[in-house]
């Protein structure tokens, strides 16, 4: 059977791919300890929860708006407004089945054949392939040397008379790096004067530590508001991943057109999911400040013991739930190679940099427990100690 030349060209997500590995394996009744996974480990909020059994008592089971219920657009227009001082229409916002869809819709919105899209290299694994997948041209902007935060002059050099596009994650992932507002500005003005436009991925926006302060980029750029997509969910904020709720807010123009591109593709979110994020974006600030806190005390946790551990580099995250280490000065430089036997020896999955267009790197979530990353660091540090032995 013949396949497309697009879909040959598109690699599995590599996070997907540990954490399944990972979780054959501890279904076989190895001691696997993952922290590859993308995911609070919190259960989601009670008023969540609450809203979805109303919604199936009330039976909402049915098919809704294809943009979002009236009731979750009101809500995610009310938390922007309070939270980032941004008023959006419900016309300037759609909801989706997790906050991918929405970045595929929008690309597929803006991309022709052969456009180019920076992204900023360590990157989220699904930005490349989904632009491949709008038959455009990746291209990385690597951050490694400067802190994982993008410059100018980084950006300016890979600019061409093919550039449409940049896609921003702060809080970033893999790094937990979090652009400041001067780096937003500069930022911005790269894409004003080179008319192209900006995809913010904003989803770990709750999740910042310290002295840290995220920024919004229409925070600290409002005259690009007409070229800036904004991407947000409940996921990670509400521990809500397998309800899969996402959405976008952005010009009115741009949404209604991923509107008819979902109408095609997933059609409306989940009914009852899309309550169940009502109920979480209207009753859950206290759940998500005790998960944020209790990312931050794992942070320091995790932090603490990887400084203990001889060839192993890192810096320390200021938001999301991972840290980015090095391991190009330990026994096995390769991260690939340093993921797959790290499984197979002492059954702790973590994602190799590879994955993320920054090979000699490794992932490591800490959205695992306490005990978890005590045992598990343990595990890395045996396993290295055993290869300087040799």
């Amino acid at each position: 059977m013949k396949l497309s030349k697009r879909v040959e060209k598109i690699q599995p997500s590599a996070t997907l791919s540990v954490l399944g590995i990972a979780k054959k394996l501890k279904g076989e009744g190895y001691p696997v300890l993952s922290f590859s996974a993308g995911e609070p480990d919190f259960i989601s909020p009670k008023s969540a929860l609450d809203a979805a059994r109303d919604a199936i008592d009330r039976g909402e089971t049915h098919y809704t708006i294809n943009s979002g219920i009236p009731e979750l657009k009101n809500a995610v227009a009310g938390y922007y407004s309070r939270r980032f001082g941004l008023n959006y229409e419900t016309s300037e916002i759609i909801i989706s089945s997790g906050a991918k869809p929405v970045v595929y819709e929008a690309l597929q919105t803006l991309v022709d054949p052969g456009d180019e899209v920076l992204v900023f290299a360590p990157a989220w694994v699904s930005y490349v392939e989904q632009i491949k997948m709008s038959d455009g041209r990746p291209i990385a902007v690597d951050t490694s040397e400067t802190g994982f935060v993008p410059t100018v002059e980084g950006v300016e050099s890979k600019l061409s008379p093919r550039t449409v596009g940049m896609i921003l994650n702060s809080p970033n992932n893999p790094t937990g790096a979090v652009y400041d507002e001067a780096t937003l500005k500069a930022l911005a003005r790269l894409a004003e004067e080179n008319d192209i436009w900006v995809i913010f991925d904003e989803i770990y926006e709750r999740l910042v530590y310290g002295d840290t302060k995220f920024v919004n980029i229409l925070n600290a750029a409002p005259g690009i508001r007409d070229r800036v997509i904004l991407i947000n969910g409940v996921s990670k904020t509400f521990c809500m991943t397998g309800w899969r709720i996402g959405y976008a807010l952005g010009p009115k123009r741009l949404i209604t057109k991923m509107g008819d591109i979902q109408s095609h593709f997933t059609s409306n979110a989940s009914s009852i999911a899309q309550w169940a994020a009502v109920g979480a974006i209207e009753g859950a600030e206290d759940d998500a400040e005790r998960c944020r806190s209790r990312f931050a005390k794992r942070r320091d946790i995790l932090v603490s013991l990887l400084n203990g551990i001889d060839g192993l580099r890192i810096e320390s995250p200021a938001g999301a739930f991972y840290v980015f280490a090095d391991v190009r000065n330990t026994p096995i430089p390769d991260d690939i190679e340093f993921c797959e036997r790290l499984l197979s020896e002492k059954f702790v999955a973590l994602v190799p940099g590879a994955a993320f267009l920054a090979p000699g790197f490794v992932r490591i979530s800490y959205a695992c427990g306490e005990d978890d990353i005590r045992e598990g660091v343990g595990r890395i540090e045996d396993f290295l100690k055993s290869k300087r032995a040799r």
